[in-house]
């Protein structure tokens, strides 16, 4: 593995308390295994200034906000406004995550439901990419997804993709991405590495989803943005690439979706 190879985290949780006071010692160790670029996500509107504040702290971390489906019914309804609204800050990037979570919250499907709704109206009027949680909903996801997007053209990205091949190509036909997290590092992750590996490598994204899922040599332990690199190089064997090669095939579907990141780092 190339150590200083380029490649984004494009979905951690820098502000949970998981890292708290340690925020500047994970960027740098991040930087320093390569990962240059992150994406913090906010999960609930009231954190949002906490996020928002961690972004502006430092260089090539980037933020995105939304409500996460299973607080859809216990938070205050987001409005498109609200969403709207932060797109105006130049390091706020995405829309979410948002999505549907029926392993653990089922009985609020009709709330998530609207939520996830509302936070696509969002991503379509915002320009920016709509990041999407999904968890044992497919087929509802898969619907709601393709009926919107015939309503308006909208880009999104699976993250932390673990769902099954039917969503991924439902996603995939619609122009989407598929995030690869540290789950399909995991020894027994074969049929998600083998969805991986039937996608379009130029759909293909990497993140960490830290503070959780933290990958082989790391896993049971709490997971950060410098562990993507191993992540990267589980999809560079995937795909039959060295990593340097996939970690620039990567870096260039990061733009293509997140162009506001992109061009942000540019005009750095």
């Amino acid at each position: 593995m190339t150590p200083l190879s380029r490649i984004t985290d494009s979905h951690c949780h820098l502000d949970f308390p998981d890292f708290d006071g340690e925020v500047a010692d994970i960027v740098a160790r991040a930087r320093a295994a390569g990962v240059h670029r992150m994406v913090t996500i906010c999960t609930r509107l009231n954190a949002e200034p906490a996020v928002r504040a961690i972004a502006e702290a430092h260089d090539g971390v980037f933020y995105a906000a939304g409500i996460h489906p299973m607080r859809a019914a216990e938070d205050p309804r987001v409005t498109v406004d609200q969403l709207t609204g932060f797109a105006a800050h130049p390091k706020f990037v995405g829309i979410g995550e948002t999505g549907l979570d029926y392993h653990y919250t089922a009985e609020s499907a009709a709330v998530q439901q609207e939520s996830l709704r509302i936070h696509i109206a969002a991503a379509r009027e915002t320009g920016l990419p709509l990041i999407i949680h999904s968890r044992a909903a497919d087929e509802d996801m898969a619907r709601i997804l393709t009926e919107e997007f015939r309503a308006g053209a909208y880009g999104c990205v699976m993250h932390c993709y673990s769902s099954g091949p039917g969503l991924a190509r439902a996603a995939l036909d619609l122009g989407f991405y598929l995030s690869m997290s540290g789950i399909a590092a995991f020894p027994k992750s074969r049929e998600l590495r083998d969805i991986f590996a039937a996608a379009p490598l130029e759909r293909i994204l990497v993140e960490t989803d830290a503070p959780y899922l933290a990958p082989p040599p790391h896993r049971g332990r709490r997971n950060e943005p410098a562990y993507a690199a191993h992540t990267a190089k589980v999809g560079a064997e995937i795909f039959g690439l060295d990593y340097a090669e996939f970690a620039a095939r990567t870096e260039a579907n990061f733009d293509r979706l997140f162009t506001k990141a992109a061009r942000t780092a540019k005009a750095a």
